[in-house]
């Protein structure tokens, strides 16, 4: 039986930036992704849009993860060449009714240490967007936007120069907990499957992070949580918006409500929504789109009818469903349930591309050293 000393499960944007990190520290790491290819999932379907850390409790995963990572991520895009833009962002009020939920925001976003956001009147965000409606805004100057693939391109590149392997097409089915060990059965589509041995194990598998650790024979159930879908759909619009920041309303339960993002091209895409499911069906339903023109117009009048198209969805791991809080990162090892060089990751949805960087040190943290 071959062994290695970590096995990464999960070629997305967290699994490559921690394979990166640990292959970094002088370990032999193999990832292992079921797919054809790297970043399928969560990582290629958002809206890739780097967070500043302004929505989320205090001193939560999720706010101490993308803060750090955010600082993370931009100095490695300089350094990589990896395209973004920090272009900032607007969070407007469109009544004043929300206006006091703005500062609300502002306060937490202050404790997270989430960047210098500025408060706006509505004329004054109204002279960076002409076309914004608004009654006040706050403006972050730390929000940007990503290109997600060539991030995970120079990823991988930089734990393969560190001899990371990956094996694509390769499907874990099911594993168990040795001393010393975790042995795990693979399926692949070449070989038809083998098993291997590693003596560190990350499950990074997204949305199929809570079914693989369930599959570890020896970890204890009580630490599997439940998983619930959320697929979020966006809508694009045809030729060029009149915006060059991003544009956030109020949060709604369960995200941060139909925000208008750009890609580096400066097209404008809406979303994401919240619809709760219980299948991977990334279809989307052009008949969404009628609510879209309602929350939009919101914020931008304008928006001419028939003029936004279905684009694409994604759907998020959560750790809470309708009308629950939303629930933190779940990063658990050893000190939580006791399988020595174990990690499991769990709903790592957003921020986790901005956070990447920042859960892999935290993660790496959390293994045992390699011996000599």
């Amino acid at each position: 039986m071959d062994h290695v000393d970590c096995i990464v499960a999960g070629a997305g944007v967290v699994g490559l930036a921690i394979a990166r990190e640990v292959a970094q520290r002088g370990m032999d790491i193999l990832i292992l992704e079921a797919e054809n290819a790297i970043g399928t999932g969560i990582s290629s379907r958002n809206s890739e849009v780097i967070h500043a850390g302004i929505h989320y409790p205090a001193g939560s995963l999720k706010a101490r993860l993308c803060v750090a990572g955010r600082e993370k991520l931009y100095r490695y895009c300089q350094e990589r060449a990896v395209p973004h833009a920090r272009c900032g962002k607007l969070i407007v009020a469109t009544n004043a009714g929300q206006e006091p939920v703005l500062a609300s925001i502002l306060a937490n976003a202050s404790a997270c240490g989430a960047g210098n956001l500025t408060p706006l009147t509505a004329a004054e965000a109204r002279r960076l967007e002409p076309k914004l409606r608004c009654t006040a805004a706050l403006l972050s100057p730390a929000t940007g936007i990503i290109d997600s693939h060539a991030l995970m391109l120079a990823l991988l590149g930089d734990a393969e120069k560190h001899g990371a392997t990956l094996s694509l097409n390769t499907r874990i089915v099911a594993g168990r907990i040795e001393s010393g060990r975790i042995v795990l059965d693979t399926v692949d589509s070449t070989s038809g499957g083998f098993e291997i041995a590693t003596a560190r194990f990350i499950n990074a598998a997204g949305l199929g992070a809570t079914a693989l650790a369930g599959s570890l024979d020896g970890l204890d159930r009580q630490f599997v949580p439940e998983i619930r879908y959320a697929k979020g759909n966006y809508f694009s619009v045809a030729g060029r918006a009149p915006f060059s920041r991003l544009v956030y309303p109020i949060p709604e339960p369960g995200g941060l409500g139909v925000h208008l993002t750009l890609d580096l091209d400066g097209v404008a895409r809406f979303g994401p929504d919240v619809e709760w499911t219980d299948e991977l069906d990334y279809r989307v339903d052009p008949a969404r789109g009628e609510r879209f023109y309602d929350e939009v117009r919101k914020y931008w009048p304008d928006l001419a009818d028939r003029s936004l198209q279905p684009a694409y969805s994604g759907i998020r791991p959560k750790l809470s469903g309708p009308g629950e809080a939303n629930a933190d990162f779940v990063i658990q090892d050893a000190a939580v349930h006791g399988v020595e060089s174990l990690v499991n990751l769990f709903g790592i949805e957003s921020p986790g591309l901005t956070s990447s960087l920042a859960i892999a040190d935290h993660v790496a943290q959390r293994l045992a050293p390699k011996t000599s």
